[in-house]
């Protein structure tokens, strides 16, 4: 039982995406101190330098524009630095490896009978409903008649 749970925990996808999570978490940490300690200042001095900086109240409660601000900046500068770190590293070695990652999906067939998507272009059964798929000579599909 143990040697099957540590194979299963030592799969390449599964240690790839915790080492993933793990820079990820770290980033987000790196970035909201960022932003918390930087960009929310700069903020606030933008709008005047008061105590709300950016924002207004409405009956007594303070709408805080300068957290809204803070936070999209927090987010596009996270996926920035993961895409950036990450994704753009992790592609070229599987390129290199001969692996295409994150890119687009192969085209694929809808079945005429059942309207389903997602076949290969290549299938020459429909998996779904099981008609049979022909290529008429303008490049579309047929269901033989």
């Amino acid at each position: 039982m143990f040697s099957g749970f540590k194979n299963f925990l030592m799969q390449g996808q599964l240690v790839v995406v915790a080492v993933g999570l793990s820079i990820a978490l770290a980033f987000s940490t790196l970035i909201s101190t960022f932003t918390t300690a930087v960009i929310t200042p700069l903020v606030r001095a933008a709008g005047g330098g008061g105590v709300t900086g950016l924002g207004f109240t409405v009956r007594g409660q303070l709408v805080d524009l300068n957290s809204l601000i803070s936070a999209i900046v927090y987010f596009v500068v996270f996926v920035a630095v993961i895409y950036f770190a990450i994704v753009v590293p992790y592609r070229s070695y599987q390129r290199k490896r001969g692996v295409a990652v994150f890119t687009e999906p192969a085209p694929t067939k809808a079945c005429p009978a059942c309207l389903s998507d997602g076949l290969p272009l290549e299938a020459t059964k429909c998996r779904y409903c099981g008609t049979a798929l022909t290529v008429e000579e303008s490049g579309g599909l047929a269901a033989p008649a």
